[in-house]
Order: C-alpha cells, then sequence, then structure tokens
C-alpha cells in the first residue's frame, strides 16, 4: 500500500497492530480521524495516553481499575466469600452484564499453556490461593474457557486448594466448549453461573 504521506503511513502502521485490524481498515479509521476536528483526534490521543499511564490493577482481584482497590471489590454488598475464577479481565466484563453473579473475582492473567510458555508461575493463582487459606472464602467458580488449557488450568488450582475447607464448582456447560466468555451471550453465560455445578462432577479423578 502506497502513502503519499509519511505521517499518514506511520499511523496507519500503528492502528494496524490493534487485534482485528488490517492495513485498510487501519488507513480508514486515519482518514476518519483526520476529518473530525482536531479537539476530537487529541481528546481521543489523550485519553489513550491516560489510560496507559494511569490505570491500575486492584490489589485483591487483579481486574483493572482507577484505584488501588476496584469498585466490586470495595462493594459491601457484594459477597466476598464467593470468589469466581476468570482468566482475563473481560470475563469480568462479561459476567458483570449478566447481573447474575454478587460474589467477587479474581483474575488469573492467563492459563496455563505450555505451547505458548506460559505455566503456573506466570498466572495470579498464589494470590488465589493465599485467599483461600485465609478461610473467608467458602465458594471457588472456576469460570474459564472450556478449552483443554482452560480445563488443566481449573484442574491445577483444585489440586492445590482440595485439602481446604471451601467448596468448588464450575460453571454449567451451556457455554460451548471451546468458547470464550466474552463471545458468550448474557442469558446464556448468565444461566451458567446460577446453574453452575461441584467441580468433581466435571472430572475424573
Amino acid at each position: 500500500m502506497e502513502f503519499s504521506s509519511k505521517l499518514i503511513q506511520n499511523a496507519v502502521n500503528e492502528i494496524s497492530q490493534l487485534p482485528g485490524i488490517g492495513k485498510r481498515t487501519a488507513l480508514r479509521l486515519a482518514l476518519h480521524m483526520l476529518r473530525q476536528q482536531k479537539n476530537q483526534t487529541e481528546d481521543l490521543a489523550n485519553a489513550l495516553v491516560l489510560m496507559r499511564n494511569n490505570i491500575k490493577f486492584c490489589n485483591n482481584c487483579h481486574n483493572i481499575s482507577d484505584f488501588d482497590t476496584c469498585e466490586i471489590c470495595a462493594n459491601p454488598k457484594r459477597d466476598n466469600s464467593i470468589i469466581c475464577v476468570v482468566e482475563d479481565i473481560r470475563d469480568v466484563m462479561a459476567i458483570e452484564s449478566t447481573s447474575s453473579f454478587k460474589g467477587l473475582y479474581h483474575v488469573l492473567g492467563g492459563k496455563i499453556s505450555p505451547m505458548d510458555g506460559i505455566g503456573p508461575d506466570d498466572l495470579n493463582i498464589i494470590s488465589l490461593i493465599d485467599k483461600v487459606k485465609s478461610g473467608v472464602v467458602k465458594e471457588l467458580i472456576f469460570a474459564l474457557s472450556s478449552t483443554m488449557e482452560g480445563d488443566t488450568t481449573n484442574f491445577y488450582i483444585y489440586k492445590l486448594i482440595n485439602k481446604f475447607d471451601v467448596v468448588t464448582s464450575t460453571i454449567a456447560r451451556g457455554v460451548s466448549v471451546g468458547d470464550d466468555l466474552e463471545y458468550t451471550d448474557e442469558i446464556t453465560l448468565g444461566r451458567s453461573i446460577i446453574n453452575r455445578i461441584p467441580f468433581e462432577s466435571s472430572i475424573k479423578i
């Protein structure tokens, strides 16, 4: 793709690095911003810079937050005895959109995947085990994607906490095997949380 302007070319190159955006879409977005009022483009750029420089991760659940403790963890109406274990920040957003869960979350930051060089030490597993050891947590809900990596991560954590007095459950398989939670419709996801099943029933030990 030939460009008559190095400035446009640089903008397109940067935008096209975003997931799911090719060079043609990046060019369309760059030209769109060029047609907007200058202050609109500046507002967008400033919002991205502010987000990148000032975003925090909750010191309790590892969710994104504007503060050291996210609004979910700081909400006294949430049940801190039930923790939903998720892979990604997007999963928190997906489950919250269902309004079906009133506990807290724990964001692992990924799932165990030896093929990708991701092991247990690369995830937020130790802090989860510490929560279980504290005795406050009464139930862990495994809400990772129904993939081999997700099931492996669930089982790894289960083996670490099995000796503690905590109930383990997993979301019902209304979520298709191999699907990511963020792509599941709200009704199906909400029902899968409400109709969760004992984790032991989902595995063969």
